[in-house]
Parts: C-alpha cells; structure tokens; sequence
C-alpha cells in the first residue's frame, strides 16, 4: 500500500527500522535515507554483513541477528534478494516491508502481506517522509508545498 493514509499511520507506528542493504558510504542513496530517518527520531538498525557499525549504530548480519523488536524493514537490496528478506522479516515479527525505489518483487508482497505485514514498494522512506511532513524543497528553501508545476524562477 502507498496510499498517504497508510503511509502516515506506518511513519507514526513504526519507529525502529532496520535497513537492509545500508551502506557506509556517505554518498549511496541507503546511507542518506537512514541519516536523515536519525535525524528525524526514528531509531535505524543497519543490517550488512561488511561493517561492524554504520552512522553510529551497532550492524548485524541480518534480521534474525538482531536483538531487538524492529517495527520497519527498509530493503536496499536487489529484487531478487527480496523474498528472503520478506521470509526474515515475518520471522522476526516486523510490521512493515518497505522495498525501495526500484526494488519490486511480487513474492516477496505477497507473502509479507498474507503474513499480517504492511508492504511499501518502489518508494524512497526518506521522500515520502519529505513528501508527507513539509520536507522537500527546492535549493535548501523549504516551500511546504508539492506541485508538478515547475517554478517559472527556476532556470531551465
């Protein structure tokens, strides 16, 4: 579901997110999504086998490895790795299956969805958060207010 109902309720209830996929790296997308999460009040989970901490958070090697309730799982990975992901994330009693922009697996819906789980796909966490609660932005100057309509100050 995508629908802006739902996506409110899921940002309101769902407020630890393991991310999986999460890279070190400042400059992919998956880093800048959870920072901005952080910043945000939303406590994120890295999830990679390749590091041992990512923005400050302790990164475990999958979801069954985590020792806490996680809310939300947030997949940056490639479809074909999602239905795993979409197994782990049931076993582990999550509440949401977000696959990010790009990332579209029937299977994996379908079973998070027969699994009681709310299911995001191919939407970003970080722009619907924007999208939703005033913080996307032309140039850093904050308009609160979305429109297809280019600006006519706005050099084409």
């Amino acid at each position: 579901m995508s629908d802006i109902i739902t996506l409110r309720r899921v940002f309101r209830d769902c407020r630890t997110l393991a991310i999986v996929g999460l890279s070190a790296d400042w400059f992919r997308p998956s880093n800048f999504a959870a920072k901005y999460m952080q910043e945000h009040g939303y406590k994120v989970i890295p999830v990679n086998p390749k590091y041992g901490e990512i923005l400050g958070e302790k990164c475990y090697p999958d979801l069954k490895s985590i020792p806490e309730p996680v809310d939300l799982v947030d997949v940056f990975r490639k479809p074909a790795d999602c239905l795993p992901i979409a197994e782990d994330a049931v076993a582990i009693g999550a509440k949401v299956l977000w696959l990010q922009i790009g990332v579209i697996n029937e299977a994996a819906k379908r079973l998070a969805e027969a699994a009681g789980l709310t299911v995001v796909m191919d939407r970003c966490v970080k722009i619907e958060y924007a999208r939703l609660y005033g913080g996307l932005n032309w140039f850093g100057v904050n308009t609160h207010v979305i429109s297809s309509r280019r600006p006519n100050w706005i050099p084409h």
